[in-house]
């Protein structure tokens, strides 16, 4: 096919998309037509090649959501969930598109704590299943705003699926102890998880985009494969059914915003968790950064205090609004910014003391961005959660059904972050918008659970305070605080003597190789506002790749 020959993938390709990644560690990609920056090369490929026949923005990201499903099966796909933050450039309109989804009617939450005897294996697996939306979502965006056929922007997917590629780290072993056995004959060899450099082959897979490219969403959502799975969860014991599957959907909301230092930063609205972003940064406004320096001590000593406090508010005010809304109102305005910085003591860490305790986290989820020559932008976080989410895999389908309620906080019973029957589903996704003088400058998101919120102001502010550009912002050494075990991490490219006197301040810190995967772009515009060169980064902590569309 003209858009991507999956024949020529192999591991020549792979060599060429590692020295391209390797080279954006130092350097943004450029391009002057658009831009698409993903978890992984062949998909970044599949965007660009969909803007280069004329797709648009919209039309990208719906087919590099459907390759990441091919190439990074463990981590997103058509049985899982996301937020997608859009820019309509003709409306100059941001929207936010949840596809998040809702616990289903029939949960049962007391199974998930004591004295249930088995509540701990219940909050892995079949029961942690909801109903997948990711699809509708890839629809809304497709029918709404797109300019391509539905059907044309899978077929790089499913030829990736059909004719596989060849994998460039191995297939988790844990994970694989836990597939079912029709996935392990897809995943694995002579009994083992395939590795590094052998060809992934997905055919049902295939089957099944093919089965959505020709007969739309319908074909999962209440069709022949919404029955397949279906059956397959009333096997497993999940509350889902067919039901809660054909009526999922994705929502439309309207974004939140701050001014940040001139610039208007803008996320997800609740019910998603994004708003503690908005908190952090603008707390951080209240001191002049560029003093401390990036990376100082004082300054990742203040940032560390910030993230604190927003992971209480997270943990305190999240919830879905048709049932309380966080009071947004007071949490982003300038007068509790103000209140809360000079709380900080410049010198020594403050006591967390949680409202309850913290639900799990986990870094296996993806996000990418695409941006047009019209200047529309897509920035998507989705997500299957936990590697290969429940590890439940319909026979035929190739589709993994994701483990949301993984990430509910069962305790107290209660709690807004506990496992209601019916509500929205809440999480830390943050795809987010920087505006500079009314249009889109950065457009940038994450993986990394609860960590999400918490990476994505220090890119952002690693560009408007400290003037990086997006690639040096993306590789900049980064800290997430974690409430479930009140520590603090710090990547170790943090210079030992800066780990050190965070230290000497009262931290109590972990030294980890990473924190979270962002993806990004920025833009550039002529004297007549139009789009005039795009910069992309790809996170040198993963695979991913940024690449530019003349």
């Amino acid at each position: 096919m003209s858009m991507l020959r999956v024949a020529s993938i192999n591991s020549a390709l792979l060599a060429l998309a590692a020295a391209l990644c390797a080279s954006a560690a130092s350097a943004p990609a450029v391009g002057l037509g658009g831009m698409v920056s993903a978890a992984h090369p062949l998909a970044t490929e599949v965007g660009v090649s969909i803007l280069e026949k004329d797709g648009n923005a919209f039309d990208a990201a719906v087919a590099v959501a459907a390759a990441l499903n091919v190439v990074e099966p463990q981590n997103s796909g058509a049985g899982g969930f996301g937020i997608i933050l859009i820019y309509n450039a003709a409306a100059r309109q941001v929207r936010v598109l949840n596809a998040s989804g809702r616990i289903p009617k029939s949960a049962a939450p007391d199974l998930f704590r004591p004295p249930t005897p088995d509540y701990l294996e219940n909050r892995r697996g079949p029961k942690t299943i909801t109903a997948p939306v990711n699809v509708r979502a890839w629809e809304e965006l497709s029918k709404r705003y797109g300019r391509l056929a539905w059907a044309t922007l899978f077929e790089p997917a499913i030829r990736l699926a059909g004719e596989g590629f060849i994998l460039p780290a191995p297939i988790d072993a844990e994970a694989f102890q836990r597939f079912p056995d029709h996935a392990r004959r897809i995943y694995g060899k002579d009994g083992r998880p395939l590795r590094a450099g052998e060809r992934l082959v997905q055919k049902d897979l295939a089957a099944s985009l093919r089965l959505i490219a020709d007969e739309g969403p319908s074909a999962l959502h209440g069709g022949r494969l919404g029955k397949l799975i279906d059956a397959e969860l009333r096997r497993a014991g999940s509350f889902v059914r067919l039901d809660d599957i054909a009526s999922s959907k994705a929502e439309w909301w309207q974004p939140i915003d701050i001014d940040y230092r001139g610039y208007r930063v803008v996320t997800a609205s609740p019910p998603a968790n994004s708003f503690t972003a908005l908190i952090r940064m603008g707390i951080l406004s209240q001191w002049d950064l560029r003093s401390p320096g990036a990376g100082s001590a004082d300054y990742l000593h203040r940032f560390a205090e910030v993230t604190q406090h927003a992971e209480w508010c997270r943990l305190r005010y999240a919830a879905d609004p048709d049932i309380e809304r966080p009071p947004l109102d007071h949490l982003l305005s300038a007068a509790y910014w103000k209140e809360q910085a000079g709380r900080v003591d410049p010198r020594r860490a403050s006591e967390f003391v949680s409202p309850w305790s913290a639900a799990n986290d986990s870094p296996n989820t993806t996000h990418f961005v695409v941006a047009d020559r019209h200047g529309n932008i897509v920035s998507a976080t989705q997500t299957i959660g936990n590697t290969f989410g429940a590890r439940v895999m319909a026979p035929g389908t190739g589709i993994w059904l994701n483990d949301s309620l993984y990430y509910c906080t069962f305790e107290p019973k209660g709690n807004p972050m506990d496992v209601h029957p019916g509500r929205r589903k809440l999480n830390s996704n943050t795809p987010t918008f920087v505006l500079k003088d009314g249009r889109p400058w950065i457009a940038i998101g994450a993986a990394g659970g609860h960590t999400i919120p918490q990476t994505v102001p220090q890119v952002l502010i690693d560009m408007i305070d400290f003037g990086m550009d997006i690639q040096a912002a993306l590789a900049a050494p980064r800290i997430a605080f974690v409430s479930l075990d009140n520590i603090l991490q710090v990547e170790d490219s943090v210079p030992a003597a800066v780990r050190d006197e965070l230290a000497a301040r009262g931290r109590k810190l972990s030294v980890v190789p990473s924190i979270g995967r962002l993806h990004g772009l920025a833009i550039t515009y002529d004297d007549q506002g139009r789009p005039a060169r795009f910069q992309g980064g790809a996170d040198p902590r993963g695979a991913g790749l940024a690449k530019g569309s003349d």
